[in-house]
């Protein structure tokens, strides 16, 4: 194989310096798993170190070969397109090799610990005001969100996992933004099925500004309803599940059992309401949003006209219809994403669209359904008033 390893770990990056602070914990972490290996990390936008930083510290320490994983739950635009266009171009300009794996995507070991957080929360709430019967309360699992319906689907996925596997009356899924149903219109038709308890789960890795959203709406229900308990569960964080499963996914790497979705992503197949996106090419758009801290503008809903307490998306509003961003553009461009997450379909760190020659301009595609009553569109009537 030769060359010296070293492994670089990928992440969305954060105007919270909360959500950055525990990704950095996550990532000094990693070591404990490769102790031959040097380990860094850096972040897309926003937060730094950005990755060029962590590829630099890796040379510097003699590393010619680099494991690198998105910090991501799941495979959509920042991991397929923006993570490897960073590490394509750093690979070439300094004549490295880089070979990039995949999201942690739908694992047993990410499920078994969401359940660990939604036990935690049932636990605490049976304490402190009596037990309720699992078949009496319904579970509300909380996505990213994003503009690709793979990674969307997997949200879903994960939420029937833990719903049958706990035993829940029911189970709903929202997301944090970009799609459908959001947190709120999501509760509200929990609101109507009759359980006494409904515990909301945000299944993302870090905190930040989405978190602040998915409580704040939770909070919101919750004071319209007091007749039904809502309990909020923690998100994943640094649970040892979680980072048993990122070293899995360094390790896969080397193994060659880097296994990618490739047969659902919506740059190689027709997915449905998502043709004109087959074969786009590859690149990242967040070049300008660099390493800018935690105290950019726009990074405290303070600062914000549209919001009051937490960040409803409001600002959403007028760019959904004529793009498909996965992030927010004002307060915080959260990791968790969807982070939204990625892969590379010949096991590398390219993405392979290029492969395709397609010589046009790339453009972000419009998110089809960017008006659906159910998405942000039901946040408007939050706008504040003159």
């Amino acid at each position: 194989m030769g060359g010296k390893i070293g492994v670089m770990v990928c992440g969305h990056g954060s105007r919270s310096q909360a959500a950055v602070d525990e990704f950095a914990v996550l990532a000094d972490r990693l070591p404990e798993f490769f102790p031959d290996w040097p380990v860094e990390y850096g972040y897309l936008e926003f937060a730094n170190p950005v990755i060029r930083d962590g590829l630099d510290k890796l040379r510097e320490q003699g590393c010619d070969h680099i494991l690198a994983v998105p910090g991501m739950l799941f495979a959509a635009m920042h991991a397929k397109n923006d993570i490897p266009t960073v590490l394509n171009t750093y690979a070439a300009k300094h004549d490295i090799k880089i070979e990039y794996g995949r999201d942690l995507g739908v694992d047993t070991k990410m499920v078994a610990a969401a359940a660990e957080r939604i036990q935690d929360a049932l636990d605490g709430a049976n304490t402190a005001n009596g037990e309720v019967a699992l078949h009496e309360t319904c579970l509300v699992v909380i996505g990213r969100g994003a503009s690709d319906p793979d990674a969307n689907s997997n949200v879903s996925k994960i939420a029937r996992l833990l719903w049958e596997g706990m035993g829940f009356g029911w189970c709903e899924v929202g997301y944090s933004g970009v799609t459908f149903p959001l947190v709120e219109p999501c509760l509200e038709h929990v609101t109507k099925l009759g359980y006494k308890r409904v515990v909301v789960f945000p299944y993302f890795l870090f905190t930040g500004v989405l978190i602040d959203r998915i409580y704040g709406f939770t909070d919101m229900v919750a004071e319209a309803n007091p007749d039904i308990e809502f309990v909020k569960a923690d998100y994943l964080n640094d649970h040892p599940k979680v980072l048993a499963t990122f070293a899995e996914r360094v390790s896969e790497i080397l193994d060659g059992d880097n296994a990618m979705n490739c047969a659902l992503c919506k740059y190689r197949e027709q997915v449905l309401g998502f043709e004109a996106e087959v074969g786009l090419a590859q690149e990242s758009h967040h070049h300008h949003v660099e390493g800018q801290g935690a105290s950019a503008p726009g990074s405290n809903v303070e600062d914000c006209d549209l919001c009051d307490t937490f960040c409803t998306g409001a600002c959403r509003l007028d760019m959904d219809h004529d793009h498909s961003h996965d992030h927010e553009p004002s307060h915080d461009h959260d990791h968790s994403h969807d982070h939204d997450h990625g892969h590379d379909h010949r096991h590398d760190h390219s993405h392979d669209h290029d492969s395709h020659d397609h010589g046009h301009d790339h453009e972000h595609q419009p998110y089809p359904q960017a008006d659906h009553p159910l998405g942000p569109e039901s946040v408007r009537k939050h706008l504040k008033s003159d």
